[in-house]
């Protein structure tokens, strides 16, 4: 008897990606964008069908944007808001369950209303991001091996060796988006310290026909919570003390009809399914480094904590994003000393706040009498103007920081929606990959000085205007800017960033 295994002939690649969820394929296009080769490892054979987060932060909608990818995104918005019906057009999240009130938020803030122009692209559930991101990946050539396990990591010299359930696979640098439960972490021996969970969760999409003996929103009881809709059918369950190791298998009906009993007091029944339910808990681990040697951890393999607001898929994506370019540099051969050492640095940060962000949460959400007491008086906070566009400039990540501070409060911030007097946005100019330069000065000063790096930046012209100079980095950064026209500080701000330049000869 002959048993046939199918064996990949391992072409060594300069990167292998391990994971085909967002996070892996965001990372995969990106460095396909710089110019990197790329392959995807992923044990599923299809994508994950669970249900998962259901939106979007602005980070990442911009993210999609710069790609060209924004379109599509508004598609998927559109078809969520069908099912969903009015009331999420108004959706502005919560926090441990306290719904935040559209009509208490600033929207004539600053840092919100600087990020608009991707409003309509948030409501996109990740399954609807996963099948977006793979057809761009495919686009940009990025091979996806499905069914393939990795089983072993060795490192010599300037190559990965990834054992895997269809044979080694040889690259020369290795990424894990491998998730919560991460191989490439523990093959790695990368430690995993965090705080132990005391709660589990399920979440589903479920047929019940006595839904009129649930309340509507989040509810508590002494045995937890529980949050049934705005989508019809959608529930989440919390019990605090009741904390399971299994997340190998799918929660079954049972399972979760069980849990929604306990914690509603209410006998319910669920007659079926409408998606594969998840079962979670408050987990919450940060990886001790985000490198080691070759190897890189991205998304849930570097941070995990409870999915509150989606807070997972929009970290890994910015992760992906803000590694992806800085490997493709070091990859192609421009990248300047020492950038590889600025994603843990920039990333960690941001990390560790969505940590304490969700770990804040369940302090709220428990059932007993203190956090009872506490959670009335967040929500007194969260009744206020100010509470509630505080809540939910944390929440879109319209305030959020990925890069360091410099001289203009713009530089270290995502880039706003600038737009131009031709018409476009800035954003539309950064559809492949490179460092944009915004120039408004009236002899292209700006300019001038960026064509030594060649094609690495692409300068755009438009009318007068403060700011008159913003260097945007290919994760969407802005690395340097300027209001007036001097170029100062922009020459070194290219040599940090974007390397030395392309073809200069050196003066004698």
């Amino acid at each position: 008897m002959f048993v046939y295994r199918t064996v990949f002939v391992s072409t060594p690649h300069d990167v292998t990606v391990v994971g085909a969820g967002p996070v892996g394929l965001m990372l995969a296009a990106e460095l396909a964008l710089a110019g990197a080769s790329v392959v995807v490892l992923e044990k599923r054979t299809g994508p994950d069908p669970a249900l998962k987060a259901q939106s979007i932060n602005l980070p990442t909608a911009e993210a999609l944007d710069r790609r060209g990818l924004l379109p599509a995104a508004e598609r998927a918005q559109r078809e969520t808001l069908a099912r969903l019906g009015p009331f999420g057009s108004r959706f502005t999240g919560h926090f441990a369950g306290m719904v935040l009130d559209p009509d208490l938020v600033d929207w004539n803030d600053p840092d919100l209303a600087a990020h608009t122009a991707a409003g309509a692209a948030r409501m996109v559930p990740q399954r609807e991001l996963e099948a977006l991101l793979a057809e761009h990946a495919a686009r940009l050539g990025v091979e996806v091996r499905r069914g393939v396990e990795v089983t072993g990591l060795t490192t010599t010299g300037d190559t990965v060796v990834a054992e895997t359930t269809a044979g080694p696979v040889r690259s020369a640098w290795l990424a894990g988006c491998d998730g919560g439960h991460s191989v490439v972490r523990g093959l790695a021996g990368i430690a995993f310290p965090g705080t132990d969970p005391e709660l589990t969760g399920y979440q589903a999409i479920a047929d019940i026909p006595d839904a009129h003996l649930l309340g509507d929103g989040w509810t508590w009881s002494p045995a937890g919570a529980y949050r049934h809709g705005p989508q019809p059918g959608r529930i989440a369950t919390v019990e605090f003390g009741a904390t399971t190791a299994d997340r190998a298998t799918a929660p079954t009906l049972e399972d979760v009809q069980a849990s929604l009993r306990r914690v509603s007091g209410a006998d319910v029944t669920i007659t079926g399914l409408r998606a594969t339910p998840t079962r979670w808990t408050d987990n919450t681990r940060q990886a001790a480094t985000y490198r080691s040697g070759r190897i890189f951890l991205a998304g849930d393999a570097a941070h995990v904590h409870p999915p509150f607001g989606g807070q997972g898929l929009n970290l890994g994506v910015g992760d992906a994003v803000n590694l992806g370019w800085k490997l493709g540099a070091v990859i192609v051969g421009w990248a300047p000393a020492g950038l590889l050492d600025t994603y843990d640095a920039e990333r960690r940060p941001v990390g560790a706040w969505v940590l304490d962000w969700t770990r804040g949460q369940i302090g709220v959400l428990r059932g007993d009498p203190k956090s009872a007491a506490l959670r009335g008086i967040v929500a007194d906070l969260l009744a206020t103007r100010d509470g509630t566009t505080y809540a939910v400039k944390k929440i879109s990540g319209a305030d959020q920081r990925g890069g360091p501070a410099g001289g203009h409060p713009l530089t270290g911030r995502y880039a706003p929606d600038l737009r131009l007097a031709d018409g476009s946005r800035l954003a539309d100019h950064a559809h492949d990959g490179g460092f944009v330069l915004l120039d408004r000065t009236p002899d292209a000063a700006l300019a001038r000085v960026a064509t030594q790096w060649g094609a690495r930046v692409h300068p755009v012209a438009d009318a007068p205007a403060a700011p008159a100079g913003v260097l945007v980095r290919p994760d969407g950064v802005i690395a340097w800017a300027r209001d007036d026209a001097d170029p100062d500080g922009l020459d070194a701000a290219l040599r940090r960033w974007a390397g030395e330049p392309a073809g200069v000869t050196p003066v004698a």
